[in-house]
């Protein structure tokens, strides 16, 4: 300690004009208190007021100047030694010394100024003005191709003070991928990849700009695909697979980046981490599994990655993510499921998939958890029914399949994903198929389930699915039981105001289900409708010019209907309707100016 406070006092007076030895000593006496004990020794170096006397002895010239910069790389090691380093006017300084070509000055400097940035808002601007990312990255890159110990330790440093420089913030990292240093990395990557210190370095420095968007785009110009599935099939330890899959997973949101992992052969590694891991319970191996099953599913996400590996569903990593299906694992389930989803996005693929027995084994998984089940895998498995019924030709073969009351147990959850997914696959299964809307309209249990759902005003998804379901199941049977099923249940008024909606396609339905209700079932509906104010409703659509025509042209369809009836009859002519509609008959859209002409008609023979 003594020595310590010698040293320092010395400093500080012959900083100025002392010779090289005498300096030499001190910073010695320094670095070896460091060694012993960095926080107390720091303290001591800040009190001292020595850090500015540091400014001045870091000379490209002077002998010293390494052990200065080891100095301060030292004590910026501490989070409160950081400011006052800033403070004490030390980067401009450091930074001009990443221009001598010194190797071991220039290692020292680039060690004091990754450890001044780390974690330091002060740290990171200061660097920034005085342009020290700009000669690191040209430091980089004249650098890449040597691969002597002394180039790559240089490397390894400059590869972490860039990562702590931008680390977690969004403008160093846009500056630095502006500067071009996605493709110096990932040659780095290449040349380097026998340097496990090295190596670890580009992965961090990939994860931290690999969120950013316009990095993506600049990895797609580069081999980083092919270089990082290399390197991950080299590795045994959990730990560096880890670390590459946190930069296989940002990136695989790119669809160009997606489909070069997929020729690189990234399925492959994660079919067999599948097979290895799936009936281990290590927490490691799980933590694999989820990883790599999650990535498999990222992969499919992409049209051209997934039809590659779809191979007209002869493909064998299809018939292997098949077999994740009926495994015990739930992951494996989820992952499965998930992925037939994303198989099933084309009419080719879904007419393939259920042609060759999907159905079933995507219901006996729902069987599997309809008790207290998984709701993942219940969300899961219904996505992947929902995108199937899509083509016309699947919807009769799933219904006679059983879909519908496979799909109706998950009635009584609670989840509101759950709950919209049934939804969907309900109303996919219904379109155009008579039949199955009268049975299901019919169902009481269903229909109050759905006019229960209506009122989900914490879910919009659920409250809008529920509404359009109902219509469907009027649109598409046309049956005065379903309607009947319907109003008894209290779903008119839901009907009524869904006419009311934002959104153009549910306007549409509500209006065309409510004109087959007044065609069909007026006198049964006749309260519920005026207790609605449906009339109202409809006035104000017709005289609202932001309305479409087909919302226009329906709301007279169903005008029309309602005349049927004397109390809604009486409530039209009391709104001037005929004013509304003979503004109509120059409407430029033929369809709805005929349309007024006939309710013109209509209204005036009426009143």
């Amino acid at each position: 300690t003594d020595n310590l406070s010698e040293a320092l006092k010395k400093l500080k007076i012959t900083s100025t004009d002392s010779t090289a030895d005498s300096l030499e000593g001190c910073l010695d006496c320094l670095l070896q208190a460091l060694a012993q004990n960095n926080m107390e020794t720091s303290e001591k170096i800040q009190k001292s007021g020595v850090l500015q006397v540091f400014a001045s002895l870091l000379m490209p010239q002077s002998s010293c100047t390494a052990k200065v910069a080891n100095i301060i790389a030292e004590v910026a090691r501490n989070e409160f030694m950081r400011n006052p380093c800033v403070d004490a006017g030390l980067i401009p300084p450091l930074v001009q010394l990443l221009n001598c070509k010194d190797q071991e000055v220039l290692l020292q400097t680039g060690r004091a100024l990754g450890n001044i940035c780390y974690d330091s808002h002060e740290g990171r601007n200061a660097v920034d003005h005085a342009g020290g990312a700009h000669i690191v990255v040209d430091h980089l890159r004249s650098l890449c191709s040597k691969t002597d110990p002394a180039s790559e330790k240089l490397l390894t440093v400059f590869c972490g003070m860039l990562m702590n420089y931008s680390n977690e913030n969004d403008t160093l990292q846009s500056q630095l991928i502006n500067m071009g240093v996605i493709p110096t990395l990932v040659k780095l990557l290449g040349i380097h990849c026998q340097n496990a210190a090295l190596t670890e370095m580009c992965l961090v420095a990939f994860g931290n700009l690999a969120e950013l968007e316009s990095s993506k785009e600049q990895f797609a110009y580069t081999n980083i695909a092919e270089e990082l599935v290399k390197l991950f099939k080299k590795q045994i330890e959990h730990d560096k697979k880890e670390m590459i899959f946190e930069v296989l997973a940002p990136l695989a949101e790119n669809d160009v980046i997606k489909l070069q992992l997929v020729e690189a052969g990234l399925v492959e590694c994660l079919l067999e981490i599948v097979q290895k891991t799936v009936d281990s319970d290590k927490e490691d191996d799980i933590a694999e599994l989820k990883t790599a099953s999650d990535l498999m599913v990222l992969l499919l996400l992409g049209d051209e990655s997934m039809q590659k590996l779809f191979e007209g569903g002869k493909g064998s990593v299809f018939q292997r993510v098949l077999s994740w299906i009926p495994s015990n694992s739930h992951q494996l389930q989820l992952a499965g499921a998930l992925a037939i989803a994303n198989f099933a996005r084309n009419d080719g693929n879904c007419i393939h998939m259920v042609d060759n027995g999907i159905v079933q084994k995507l219901m006996d998984l729902l069987d599997r958890h309809v008790e207290d089940g998984n709701v993942t895998v219940q969300h899961a498995a219904l996505s992947a029914l929902r995108n199937l019924a899509i083509p016309v030709v699947n919807k009769a073969k799933m219904l006679s399949a059983g879909v519908a009351e496979a799909v109706l147990k998950f009635l009584r959850s609670e989840m509101p994903p759950v709950q919209f997914k049934l939804l969907g696959t309900l109303r996919m299964l219904i379109d155009a198929q008579a039949e199955a809307a009268e049975q299901l309209g019919k169902n009481v249990k269903l229909v109050e389930r759905l006019v229960e759902w209506c009122e989900a005003k914490d879910h919009a998804g659920v409250m809008g699915e529920s509404n359009r379901l109902l219509s469907a199941l009027i649109r598409h049977s046309k049956s005065k039981d379903v309607i009947r099923t319907i109003v008894q249940s209290g779903g008119i008024k839901h009907l009524v105001t869904m006419a009311t909606s934002e959104h153009v396609i549910m306007q549409n339905e509500a209006l065309v289900a409510l004109a087959l209700i007044a065609a069909l079932e007026l006198v049964t509906a006749e309260k519920d409708l005026e207790n609605a104010q449906l009339v109202q409703i409809l006035h104000r659509l017709l005289s609202d010019d932001r309305s479409a025509p087909e919302i226009k042209y329906n709301s007279m369809v169903l005008i029309c209907a309602l005349i049927g009836s004397e109390p809604l009859q009486k409530e039209v002519q009391s709104m001037a309707f005929l004013e509304v509609i003979s503004k109509l008959r120059s409407h430029e859209n033929k369809t709805v100016a005929q349309q007024a002409s006939l309710t013109e008609q209509r209204l005036a023979v009426e009143s």
